[in-house]
């Protein structure tokens, strides 16, 4: 999980996370970035921490995926957002081998004020071009919340500092690995917004357009 200043939070999450993968061999990794106290309270908690200078989500994100070695791993972030109750299914879903990359919607019916709109605008519209642009049935690319086999972890060569997931989820199936969306409730996050929209907009654009007319852009601009 990627931190930015989650003291607020990340205590519920770690604890959720012990609470749902009590009946697994379970390690907590936590790339962190904070002027707050998060690190102190991760570590506390017997989380292991890595701590990185700011350079976007998906750079502490490839951070945390280079750090994991389990047979199953599983992301998400760390402002209470994402529902760690889901743990036990992601990992029964891949324990069935028939799945290399899960990724979790978070666009469903259900979803009202918990997303602003404009969020919810753009992240559908970057879901639209995917389909688009590589017929693969996805309906949420900006998820934070996934799980992937060691495997996949370790098979697909992650460059972007910022739009990690939607690079993930179009080199999994660029690459022939077997990829499975499902929905997942979203709640409302606990602490101040640290996401840089025009940022992660023009990142998120430029990524999808990147792989599939091989522009070979440099990675630090997505």
């Amino acid at each position: 999980m990627p931190t930015l200043n989650e003291e607020r939070a990340i205590e519920t999450v770690i604890r959720d996370i012990r609470t749902y993968a009590e009946n697994y061999d379970t390690e907590i990794i936590i790339v962190d970035s904070s002027t707050d106290q998060t690190p102190r309270i991760a570590q506390e908690l017997g989380a292991q921490v890595i701590s990185k200078p700011p350079a976007g989500h998906g750079d502490a994100l490839r951070a945390g995926l280079a750090a994991a070695q389990h047979d199953i791993i599983i992301t998400a972030d760390c402002d209470n957002t994402y529902p760690m109750e889901f743990i036990p299914r992601l990992i029964e879903l891949m324990r069935e081998g028939k799945h290399d990359l899960i990724s979790c919607n978070r666009l469903t019916k259900s979803l009202k004020a918990e997303m602003p709109f404009m969020n919810k605008l753009a992240n559908r519209f970057f879901a639209f071009l995917v389909r688009l642009l590589y017929g693969i049935k996805v309906t949420d690319v900006a998820t934070g919340m996934f799980c992937l086999t060691k495997q996949l972890n370790k098979s697909i060569k992650l460059e972007n500092f910022v739009t990690v997931p939607i690079e993930l989820i179009i080199k999994t199936n660029l690459a022939g690995f077997k990829h499975l969306e499902i929905d997942i409730p979203y709640r409302t996050r606990i602490g101040d917004v640290t996401l840089q929209k025009w940022r992660c907009g023009k990142a998120a654009l430029l990524c999808i357009f990147n792989y599939r007319f091989n522009f070979n852009l440099d990675p630090r601009k997505l």
